[in-house]
């Protein structure tokens, strides 16, 4: 619950990474509570109140996934609603001439997005998922200590900056400061053309 606040702040990606893991976990302890006690609660050095509220968080996660029936696979509505808000902002940037950085960023991830995809089978995840998808699979195999190849090292990281780039979007735009970075990037571009055109007329 710490963590996940932590993240939620600072980076929306590694949040919703962080509560697929928690799902996962879980799913692992057979939404168990007392399992979940004795395995996760108790690593943590907590006092009485936190603990307390950690259990609760815990108890209403499982109470979630019972009733959303994601009981064995899926992701509760929380996380698919912030899924849904970043394919939204990831939309909006790459109609937005502004943003010109996001859109190149895109187009660098697009083929190992398209190769990802090829992969998964009829029900193919949209882009976004797609890129949280392959982190995901690579946290997990680093947690199992897995060899990872070094094309495939390439490629996630290559994801990661483009979903760290549109994390940082989503910050902005949560602070109300997006349409101001859009105004600063066509500032930019405007400042950009005397230069162009000097350089042309020489």
């Amino acid at each position: 619950m710490y963590i996940a606040s932590q993240k939620r702040s600072q980076n929306i990606a590694e949040y919703l990474l962080y509560m697929w893991q928690v799902e996962d976990l879980i799913r692992a302890y057979h939404l168990d509570m007392d399992l979940i006690r004795d395995n996760i609660i108790a690593r943590y050095s907590l006092d009485d109140s936190q603990r307390k509220q950690l259990v609760e968080w815990y108890e209403s996660l499982i109470d979630m996934m019972r009733r959303e029936n994601v009981t064995e696979k899926g992701h509760l509505n929380i996380n698919s609603n912030v899924l849904h808000s970043l394919v939204d902002l990831h939309h909006t940037l790459l109609k937005d001439p502004r943003f010109p950085q996001y859109t190149a960023e895109f187009y660098k991830t697009l083929p190992y997005i398209v190769e990802i995809r090829s992969k998964a089978g009829e029900n193919k995840p949209g882009e976004i998922e797609t890129c949280l998808n392959a982190l995901y699979g690579m946290l997990l195999l680093r947690l199992k200590g897995s060899d990872i190849s070094e094309e495939t090292q390439k490629a996630t990281a290559q994801i990661a900056r483009f979903t760290g780039l549109l994390a940082h979007y989503f910050k902005l735009e949560e602070e109300n400061l997006l349409e101001k970075e859009a105004e600063k990037n066509s500032g930019k571009d405007t400042e950009a053309k005397p230069d162009t055109a000097q350089k042309s007329d020489s």
